[in-house]
């Protein structure tokens, strides 16, 4: 049997050769979500159990290296050759306040994220593309990148494939990019440029104008237990104190400097308590909380319980 084997094996390598030769050898597919027009295709969400790390806080608060990721263009712009190589390393997207618009997600330097009337999320599709992609630069992720989030539902963010290869980050399947024009923070020109441009939301709505009729979708109602947290000294999750992680499974845990935090970014469901070892007053939360002083906790725990 096996004598007759090896000239089998020997003809499907000539027949695979012949098919590169003539340049049709398929690509591996992509996990995907869905099909997008022309030829765009979406990821599954990045929960963390693909080739992207989906990770509770912010950059700063993983000690990420300086000039990578969204810190590699700091003042806007658009990023080409080793700067965009770079920048792509890990993309925040962080629920927060830009101008007049509140919440909208800016990015790790600050910057306002924005979505295009004319793209679409179901299924998600891009259809900024040349001049337009130049004026307004896609957020992209490379493979086995790093997406941080705080105020952001884990369920919202994906990813969808666009023309070129890139893999742009989507806030409930809508792809979002920065302004070439924004270069600081709190900067919104980008809003309502051409009626079709607007802030994104942390549930992918259009930041500044009210969606009559429709409601946020509940995060909060199925939240799996957390295994980590992110507690930042200042509310709204901002780098701009400083920040504490802590971790566990099935078991209380002390944050390092207690009492004073005052937003946290989980990741899914735990415990907070006023007193070391799980003790005093507690409180469970599901999820993010942009400020613990709504839910009476702010400058106030000083330890967790995880599952």
């Amino acid at each position: 049997m096996r004598k007759h084997l090896v000239p089998f094996v020997a003809l499907l390598a000539a027949g695979a050769a012949a098919l590169t030769a003539c340049g049709s050898t398929p690509a591996a597919p992509e996990p995907a979500r869905a099909s997008a027009p022309g030829g765009s295709q979406a990821t599954a969400p990045t929960d963390g159990t693909g080739d992207l790390a989906l990770l509770p806080g912010t950059a700063k608060s993983h000690n990420s290296s300086p000039g990578m990721g969204d810190w590699a263009v700091p003042n806007g712009g658009v990023a080409t050759g080793a700067t965009l190589q770079a920048a792509q390393k890990w993309v925040q997207l962080t629920a927060g306040k830009a101008g007049d618009l509140d919440p909208v997600v800016v990015n790790g330097a600050g910057l306002t994220l924005y979505r295009f009337d004319k793209d679409s999320n179901d299924p998600p599709a891009s259809n900024c593309t040349g001049e337009c992609a130049a004026t307004w630069p896609p957020v992209t992720v490379a493979p086995a990148g790093k997406i941080f989030i705080a105020g952001i539902g884990r369920s919202a963010v994906g990813t969808v494939r666009r023309a070129d290869g890139t893999r742009q980050v989507t806030i409930d399947g809508w792809p979002v990019y920065r302004f070439a024009k924004d270069t600081k923070r709190g900067d919104t020109l980008g809003q309502g440029v051409g009626g079709t441009w607007f802030g994104v939301t942390p549930t992918g709505g259009k930041a500044g104008v009210p969606a009559a009729g429709t409601s946020a979708p509940d995060d909060d109602a199925s939240a799996p237990p957390a295994t980590s947290a992110v507690f930042f000294d200042e509310a709204g999750f901002s780098d701009n104190g400083a920040s504490q992680g802590v971790a566990g499974a099935d078991e209380c845990r002390n944050l390092s400097r207690p009492g004073v935090a005052s937003s946290v970014a989980a990741p899914g469901s735990l415990k907070l308590w006023t007193g070391p070892n799980c003790t005093g007053r507690s409180q469970v939360i599901n999820g993010d909380v942009a400020d613990l002083a709504t839910i009476g906790f702010d400058n106030a725990v000083a330890s967790v319980r995880f599952g």
